[in-house]
Formats: C-alpha cells, sequence, structure tokens
C-alpha cells in the first residue's frame, strides 16, 4: 500500500442523550455562537437540548444556514464573529451547517481581504477558531474531518476546501435525532455515506487488504441498515449503525495508504450549483455513468465488490463488474432516489459542455484516482448520465 501519515483529533460523544455532556466541553470563559439551519431544530427538541447544556455560557445565535452553505450567508455571521468578539464556534445540525462553520472557522483568522479566496484558491487552512458540533443527520462526515464544501450562488459555484486546522474539537453523536428527520433526508444520507467510501474504495487494488475490508463492512452495514431506518427511524439500533457508518465513511481512516477517486463529487457538485439537485441525488446520477466509462480501469475493484458486498458470485471478472454497477444503481433506487439528470431537470441540455468548461477554467486538467480524467471525459460522463 502507499505511505501515509494519519491524525485525527476530533473527539466523538456517542450515544443516548449524549447533548447534554455539551457543558463539559466548551471551555470556560469562552463567548459562542451557535450556528444552525433553517429552524427545524427548534420544532424536534434538539434547540431545547443545546440551549440548556449552554444555560451558563455566554451564547450568540446565528440561524438560516443553508441546505447548501450558501457563502453570502456565512459572510453574515463572520461579521456576528468580528463585532461580538466570539471565541468558540458550536455548530448544530448536518454537514452543511458544520460545513458553513469550518469556512467561518477558517475566515475567522484569515488575513485576506476576501474570504472566498479560501476556496478559490485552495488555501489550505492550518489554523481556525475552535469549534464543535452536534450532528443532526447523519450523512456527510464532516463531524470527524476536515473538509468542508460551500456554495456560492451568485457564481453558480460549489468548491471544496480544508486543512489541518479544520477539524471539530468534539462532535456529539446521538442517534436518537434521526427520528425527526424525513425519509427523504434519511435516504439523502445514506445514499452520500455509500459513495463517500466509493469514491475511496472503487479505483485499484494497492495492497490494502484491511482498507478494503474496513470499506466493504461500511457498505455491507448501510446496506443492511437501510431498509430499517428508512421505515423505522426509532429503531436504535439500526440508527446507531447508520449514524456511525455515516461517520467512519468519511473520517479518513478508510483512504490511508489508498488511492483516491473523487471525481464523483467533482461532477456532482456542479450539478447542485447548476440545478440545486440534492447532493447525494447528484452523485447517484453521476457514479453509474463514471462506472461504466471508467469501466476498464475499475473492473478489478468492481469485480471485488461484487463479490464481497453484494455476493455475486456467477460469471468472469468483467461480468461480475457489470453486476456490481447494476446493483449499485439498484441500490440507490431502493432508496427513492432517481439516477438519471433528465429526472431532476428537462434543461439538462449543455450542462456536460459547462461542466468540461469549467473545470478548464479552473485548471483541473486531471481528476480521479490515476489524475487522468481530463474535461472532456468528465463533460462525456456527465452526457451519459442524461
Amino acid at each position: 500500500m502507499n505511505n501515509f501519515e494519519y491524525k485525527n483529533p476530533t473527539k466523538i460523544i456517542f450515544g443516548k442523550d449524549s447533548i447534554e455532556k455539551l457543558t463539559n466541553e466548551i471551555p470556560k470563559g469562552a463567548k459562542v455562537l451557535l450556528l444552525y439551519g433553517g429552524g427545524s431544530i427548534k420544532k424536534n427538541g434538539i434547540y431545547d437540548q443545546v440551549k440548556k447544556a449552554l444555560s451558563s455560557i455566554d451564547t450568540i445565535e446565528f440561524g438560516g444556514i443553508p441546505a447548501n452553505p450558501e457563502y453570502d450567508v456565512l459572510m453574515k455571521a463572520l461579521k456576528v464573529i468580528k463585532d461580538e468578539k466570539i471565541t468558540y464556534l458550536l455548530a448544530v445540525g448536518g454537514g452543511s451547517v458544520i460545513d458553513g462553520t469550518k469556512f467561518l472557522s477558517a475566515a475567522a483568522l484569515y488575513d485576506g481581504d476576501t474570504p472566498w479566496d479560501i476556496l478559490k484558491n485552495n488555501i489550505r487552512s492550518t489554523k481556525g477558531m475552535p469549534f464543535g458540533t452536534v450532528l443532526t443527520l447523519p450523512a456527510t462526515g464532516s463531524e470527524m474531518n476536515s473538509g468542508a464544501v460551500i456554495t456560492r450562488q451568485e457564481t453558480k459555484e460549489k468548491l471544496a476546501m480544508g486543512g489541518p486546522g479544520l477539524f471539530p474539537v468534539f462532535s456529539i453523536l446521538d442517534p436518537q435525532v434521526i427520528t425527526s428527520i424525513p425519509q427523504r433526508q434519511i435516504a439523502n444520507g445514506l445514499a452520500d455515506a455509500f459513495t463517500h467510501v466509493l469514491e475511496q474504495y472503487m479505483t485499484y487494488p494497492v495492497g490494502g487488504l484491511l482498507q478494503d475490508r474496513f470499506a466493504e463492512s461500511i457498505l455491507q452495514t448501510l446496506i443492511e441498515v437501510a431498509p430499517t431506518v428508512l421505515k423505522d427511524p426509532t429503531d436504535y439500533q439500526a440508527a446507531s449503525n447508520f449514524m456511525w457508518s455515516c461517520t467512519m465513511a468519511l473520517n479518513g481512516l478508510i483512504q490511508q495508504g489508498m488511492p483516491g477517486d473523487w471525481a464523483v463529487h467533482m461532477m456532482g457538485h456542479e450539478l447542485t450549483a447548476l440545478f440545486g439537485i440534492d447532493h447525494a441525488r447528484t452523485l447517484a446520477i453521476i457514479t453509474p455513468s463514471h462506472y461504466t466509462y471508467n469501466f476498464e480501469s475499475k473492473k478489478e475493484k468492481l469485480a471485488q465488490y461484487a463479490e464481497r458486498v453484494w455476493g455475486v458470485t456467477e460469471g468472469n471478472l468483467d461480468d461480475k463488474a457489470y453486476a456490481a454497477i447494476e446493483k449499485t444503481e439498484a441500490f440507490f433506487k431502493d432508496l427513492g432516489i432517481d439516477t438519471k439528470l433528465s429526472d431532476y431537470t428537462k434543461d439538462f441540455e449543455g450542462t456536460a459542455e459547462e461542466i468540461a468548461k469549467r473545470f478548464t477554467n479552473r485548471g483541473w486538467k486531471g481528476l480521479g484516482e490515476r489524475q487522468a480524467l481530463t474535461p472532456q471525459d468528465a463533460e462525456k460522463i456527465v452526457k451519459m448520465a442524461y
């Protein structure tokens, strides 16, 4: 396997009624900015639990961070941070709120005039304002990694950022929170986590036997619990395994020593930026076409995945690899997620060309595990997904 260095400093506090432990995690004397989304936490009891835990702590609130964390909204939060001399951030939400908080963590200490440059110029953040999270929606794994993706509606862009300074200090994971999540969001979470694993696993063999089996076990667990969490999110055992699988899918563990793809995400981000399609659903749109287009370079891992995760034993290497793609697309559909761009918009003509143009303009000449996927390849993959 490849050389690697691994450090993950985030403290995980997992289990029933763990939100009350928040009191012990915020430093004494901190001035906290509590960040959340559209207000659902005020309907499901999470807000009250958080406020109770913060009762003795100087806290200011900022709500309204949208599902794709919007730069203009975050800039308003940044003004609050500076005007109120905030010293600590607390994200209460899913991946979007946590990603937005990571941007604010970096922007609060950024010396430049325009914080968007952190994303535009791919500036690696080695320091940030400390923050913790209370996870309300399992999906992105943002609660235990240092990456974030931010949207700018003005320019219809969605760009990634990260760095070792942007790990949460702590994250509280109470699986009971999923009881109030709409079924569509649970399905998105399952698809998002599933694709996170595939991006790190569906490349080519490098002898990372343990990492492969870690990845396969997460995929198997998500497949196993998906019907239960969709039907009965009050099932605590299924909810627990769902939540922890989402975290493990993207906390850096399974990618150590392994090549990573992430081209699916890069193309998917553009579909969200252009059409506002849910992030997880853009991944379901791109994944089957991406694997079909790159079949020859991925077929060894596709066949392994078919055998170990889906139990496909018949046929030769190619047969198993094609079965893997079919099984994956069927899994997305079983979650209630459509897998073609035309299922989401009638205005898809020209999308592939626009994405290729954006990749070219950014200098993204080679994506994927071999840095060989060109903007022209991306154009063909997106067209296959129409």
